[in-house]
């Protein structure tokens, strides 16, 4: 098939590759001009292993290439962004510009397929609306079907490929029919239900993270209370057979996570009481760990420097969206700290080439934010030589505290009161 993919970001570029390395045509279609012109060079301007790779392979084949314009296909994947208004409703308007842009190329027995995370019901109630506009009957002349991903940054083109997928057509031919189009690559089971079932599961996949994140965060500052350490509980719980208590930390991000939640409360406030409070509890944590840092320095006279290491929503990944550290951060500089970020993953405001010693020169706090790779094994002395006041705190449980404390760093970590008494 000729497949054109309106949107080629974190899933759009990694989804428009894995089709074009298995036999079918891919156009790629972006409005930022970096993106096209770097993938018909056969690059890539994103951080996943082996992406380049497999999108050089495609374009020196003839089976990928990039534009700023859709033209006409056999199917048609939308991949755009599902932004979060301020009000916390889904910003539904790059996909319904993303169906408008490709009415004009619209043929019978084209293929419509939306992969962008959205509300219950907007494949039924936006995108196929649209198309009856145009004069297309969806189901007969248009074959309509939302079919979330579900990866990981850092193993997307494997899970790609061997994850589970879920169909959800608008009838039982349209999902059918998008059903055989992916399976010329995953190697998981596809399964097909209906469009807004679908749109719900992706949404509770990672609405059950976030509620369980949210659950692991508040018993973090209870044990913080109660002077015993949340990690040690966590570990000792998951060893029954039926507890799974995820990793407490501070906040979550990502387009996922920190964003579906708030699609279905969007939908059933009076109903989603649980989500919402989750919701809210894990967007309070930046503010909680700067109450944490405004402690621990609360005592020394003049301007507090913090080096804050990881600014990414996650480890190892150049990804910032919905990053609760750049909200922490934002708070530090609110309130007059001297904040310094360290991330070899992103250029944020330098933080890609800055040394993490020379960035800790005379910090009064240093904070693991992030557990990248490259905070594991640094030399804690060398660190507590050139700081203002000797303490590190610990979000991720990333350290260990007697190697840390051995070098004459006072150890601190989020959810463990004992620096408390």
């Amino acid at each position: 098939m000729k497949i054109c993919i309106i949107g080629l970001g974190y899933i759009g570029l990694p989804t428009a590759a894995m089709f074009a390395t298995n036999g079918h045509k891919v156009h790629g279609v972006d409005i930022n001009k970096e993106v096209v012109e770097a993938l018909n060079k056969g690059e890539i301007i994103i951080e996943e292993p082996y992406l380049e790779d497999l999108v050089k392979e495609a374009v020196n084949n003839g089976n990928l290439f990039a534009s700023d314009k859709p033209e006409k296909a056999d199917a048609f994947i939308i991949c755009v962004p599902t932004p979060i208004l301020p009000d916390k409703r889904a910003d539904l308007s790059l996909v319904e510009n993303a169906v408008r842009t490709i009415l004009p190329y619209l043929e019978k027995g084209n293929i419509i397929i939306l992969e962008s995370t959205s509300p219950p019901g907007t494949t039924r109630d936006l995108l196929c609306p649209v198309i009856e506009e145009a004069g297309f009957k969806p189901g007969e002349d248009i074959y309509v079907a939302y079919c979330p991903e579900r990866v990981l940054p850092g193993r997307i083109l494997k899970e790609l490929r061997e994850n589970s997928r879920v169909v959800g057509g608008i009838n039982e031919k349209s999902a059918q029919v998008v059903k055989e189009l992916y399976e010329s690559f995953v190697e998981g089971e596809i399964y097909i239900a209906d469009a807004t079932t679908a749109e719900m599961c992706k949404l509770m996949e990672n609405t059950y993270r976030d509620v369980n994140i949210a659950l692991a965060n508040e018993l973090a500052m209870l044990c913080e209370k109660l002077n015993v350490n949340a990690w040690d509980v966590i570990k000792y719980a998951n060893k029954h057979p039926r507890v799974n208590i995820h990793m407490p930390g501070p906040g979550v991000g990502g387009h996922c996570i920190a964003i579906d939640p708030w699609f279905i409360v969007e939908k059933c406030p009076e109903l989603a009481r649980i989500i919402t409070l989750s919701r809210n509890t894990n967007d309070g944590m930046p503010r909680y760990v700067f109450n944490r840092i405004n402690e621990l320095t609360a005592n020394i006279e003049g301007k507090r420097k913090i080096c804050i290491l990881g600014i990414t929503y996650k480890p190892n990944v150049d990804d910032m969206r919905e990053s609760p550290i750049l909200e922490l951060v934002g708070l530090l500089k609110e309130n007059q700290f001297d904040c310094v970020v360290v991330d070899n993953h992103v250029d944020y405001e330098g933080s890609e080439s800055r040394d993490v010693y020379e960035a800790a020169k005379d910090a009064d706090l240093v904070v693991l934010a992030v557990n990248h790779d490259e905070f594991k094994d640094l030399d804690f002395s060398r660190i507590k030589s050139v700081m203002n006041t000797p303490q590190v705190l610990d979000t991720r449980n990333f350290w260990d505290p007697e190697t840390v404390e051995n070098s004459g760093l006072s150890y601190h970590l989020l959810g463990w009161g004992r620096n408390n008494t």
